[in-house]
């Protein structure tokens, strides 16, 4: 005898909604989404990593710093989204929240500190790399866990890949000494996807984000002689 109130177990992927295998009774969420997740999970290092180094640099170009008196270094316009998703409340609290609602689940402390959103972001997401299988079979709520990752990564792609096509912006001028002792004063120009600047007129080159710090830390000295000689 039919039960014809039955209905066939269905993905809870707010998504997704299709009907479970046979082979996946008992779980909560369909293998196709776990798969998309995991690979979602994978890519998100890479994509956090492009983004908070975005971040810097433009943390690094709002400090005053320029070549001549009374000037300060133009900074990189901020890009409020870049700066969204790496500081505090961006992609390592929003992954916090999912890892800490997972624990809880499994009767496990809360994630610990890990540092700042750079050095915890991977780590929340190794955790939840290795506690998805668990999560799509035994934890309720994953749904919706997997439709925030599916957004937060789709955040984290757009905005990666806008900062491809960036335009060109000045960020004061060229700190090198000259062999006749002058300041070479040259503007530099820069975008906000990467540290590699190069003056077309003396030639100097700041290629790593190492050498970018250095040259806003020349630029900072350039500034600080040029007020003292004015006061």
């Amino acid at each position: 005898m039919h039960d014809d109130a039955y209905e066939w177990p269905t993905c809870i992927t707010p998504t997704c909604g299709r009907q479970l295998w046979v082979s996946e009774a008992g779980r909560y969420c369909c293998r196709p989404c776990e798969d998309k997740t995991a690979k979602r999970l994978t890519e998100l290092p890479a994509l956090f990593a492009q983004l908070n180094q975005t971040a810097t640099l433009m943390r690094g170009a709002t400090r005053g710093g320029g070549a001549t008196s009374g000037s300060k270094t133009p900074p990189i316009p901020p890009r409020l989204e870049v700066l969204s998703l790496t500081a505090a409340g961006g992609v390592a609290t929003r992954l916090r929240d999912i890892e800490d609602a997972w624990r809880k689940a499994l009767g496990w402390t809360v994630a610990p500190w890990r540092g700042s959103p750079a050095q915890a972001a991977p780590e929340h997401l190794k955790f939840l790399i290795n506690n998805l299988p668990w999560a799509v079979d035994s934890y309720e709520s994953v749904g919706q866990d997997i439709d925030d990752l599916r957004k937060l990564h789709a955040e984290c792609t757009a905005v990666a890949a806008n900062e491809h096509r960036p335009g060109r912006v000045k960020i004061g001028r060229c700190p090198t000494r000259l062999d006749d002792g002058h300041l070479c004063q040259a503007e530099l120009t820069a975008t906000a996807s990467s540290h590699r600047v190069h003056c077309g007129t003396c030639g100097t080159k700041w290629e790593t984000l190492g050498e970018w710090k250095h040259l806003r830390e020349q630029q900072d000295a350039v500034l600080r002689e040029d007020t003292g000689v004015a006061a």
